[in-house]
């Protein structure tokens, strides 16, 4: 009878499948819809990181020809005339909006006052645009490795149905049920850990090109 028991167990457990793809289909429907918001919250995350990496190295490149260009000019009247419309940069969008502003304000009392609180909106306006997409990456970073465990733990809940459905405590039995449930904590900490970097990353790149922006404006101020 135990030989029976052992050999019954040695052949569903060579007979069992761990791939991923088999491991997916054999799970219930809670743990494949945990598997399956991971597995596109993972997608959109290094989505977003490819683009940002892309927009950190653009607009720096961007941000230094510009400011290259500008403190070789003569006046940033001559400057701003001469500036194509077509040049795309978060600093160049602050300096054509504030000489909009300064050249519409050339007569005002308070044109000093105007130009600083112009400019510190322009600042939140580019940095709001160069932060999104942030939420999401903290979100995911926060929130992916506990749908793993909600999705393990249901997995490993459904095992011990099985063994007691089955009233058999073999690992052929066991194994595939937490083979599953442990493909869902995976999932949440590959979806988690690379949006945690990227998002400390990004937050940092975003802090110092701010800095960069602020003293443009306090220079640039200082020269009108």
């Amino acid at each position: 009878m135990e030989a029976d028991i052992s050999t019954q167990a040695v052949s569903l457990a060579s007979s069992t499948d761990f791939s991923i793809i088999s491991l997916f289909a054999r799970a219930d429907i809670i743990v494949k819809s945990v598997i399956v918001i991971l597995i596109l919250s993972s997608i959109y995350s290094w989505a977003i990181i490819f683009e940002k990496i892309r927009m950190f190295k653009r607009i720096n490149n961007s941000t230094e020809e510009f400011e290259n260009k500008f403190w070789k000019s003569k006046s940033a009247e001559t400057f701003y005339n001469n500036l194509p419309g077509t040049f795309e940069d978060p600093m160049a969008s602050i300096f054509r909006n504030s000489m909009e502003v300064m050249l519409k304000s050339r007569k005002s009392s308070n044109l000093n006052e105007k130009m600083s609180t112009m400019l510190e909106i322009n600042i939140e306006q580019q940095m709001e645009k160069i932060e999104k997409s942030y939420t999401f990456l903290a979100t995911v970073g926060s929130t992916a490795p506990f749908i793993g465990l909600f999705g393990t733990v249901w997995g490993i809940m459904n095992s011990f149905q099985s063994i007691a459905i089955s009233r058999n405590t073999s690992l052929a039995i066991v194994a595939p049920g937490i083979a599953e449930a442990l493909f869902a904590t995976a999932l949440g900490l590959l979806a988690a850990i690379p949006a945690v970097v990227a998002y400390n990353k990004f937050n940092n790149d975003s802090k110092k090109y701010s800095k960069k922006l602020e003293n443009f404006s306090k220079r640039f101020l200082s020269i009108i």
